[in-house]
């Protein structure tokens, strides 16, 4: 599979170019076109036990599509639901934990399972409901607002607002905690961030949906207007 990213950072577009017989996992909902002769199956993936716990623990849907190229080859084209950008990552047996919402498509050499970041992260309403992604092959991950992409080194540490994590690697150390006490956690905004450390790679998104939640609800009209 052969991936094009147009209208980069704000409005991205990937397109996934497929061989021949050539099949690829899309997230449900993520697709906005595809090529003549391009075959589509949606399933329940990894079972409808592993369909149930994914869909309970994170916002990704119950149902998967599976979409196979004809003969001559062909394309998907698909994008995320929020404003924002797009990245491939290549998965080399090391497996990365994904922001639940983050994750758009992948090779059929990838399994994606739930994974769940401890109590903690219940009571921050967004942030680390994760998927488990591993395997061999490529992966597509989209954000809110633009990619913002780091290596840390052995031993060092990073602090990200729960909200703005997308992705890091299983084996990295990360410990979820609250930002100030109680009431600082109310006045400033800050909820939960998550400390990472390295080594490895980390993606942020530049947006967070929760932030802009905050900003939009006080602004609609109550319902006695």
């Amino acid at each position: 599979m052969d991936v094009d990213i147009l209208y980069k950072p704000t409005y991205s577009l990937g397109v996934l170019k497929l061989a021949g017989g050539e099949q690829v996992r899309v997230e449900g909902g993520a697709m906005v076109s595809m090529s003549a002769g391009v075959q589509i199956e949606t399933k329940a993936t990894g079972g409808m036990l592993k369909s149930l716990a994914r869909k309970a623990l994170t916002s990704e849907s119950f149902f998967q599509n599976v979409f196979q190229a004809p003969g001559e080859g062909g394309h998907v084209a698909v994008a995320p639901a929020l404003p924002g950008d797009i990245a491939v990552m290549r998965l080399e047996g090391q497996p990365y934990v994904v922001q639940s919402g983050s994750y758009m498509a992948s090779e059929m050499g990838i399994e994606t399972e739930s994974k769940w970041g401890g109590a903690k992260t219940f009571f921050g309403g967004e942030g680390l409901f994760m998927l488990r992604c591993s395997g061999h092959g490529q992966l597509v991950v989209s954000s809110y607002g633009a990619i913002h992409e780091f290596d840390l080194a052995a031993g060092q540490s990073y602090t990200v607002d729960t909200g703005h994590l997308v992705a890091f690697p299983e084996g990295m150390t990360f410990n979820v905690k609250k930002v100030g006490g109680l009431k600082s956690t109310f006045f400033s905004g800050e909820g939960l961030v998550v400390e990472l450390v390295g080594p490895g790679k980390v993606m942020l998104q530049t947006r967070s949906w929760g932030a802009f939640l905050s900003f939009l609800v006080p602004q609609l009209p109550s319902s006695g207007n």
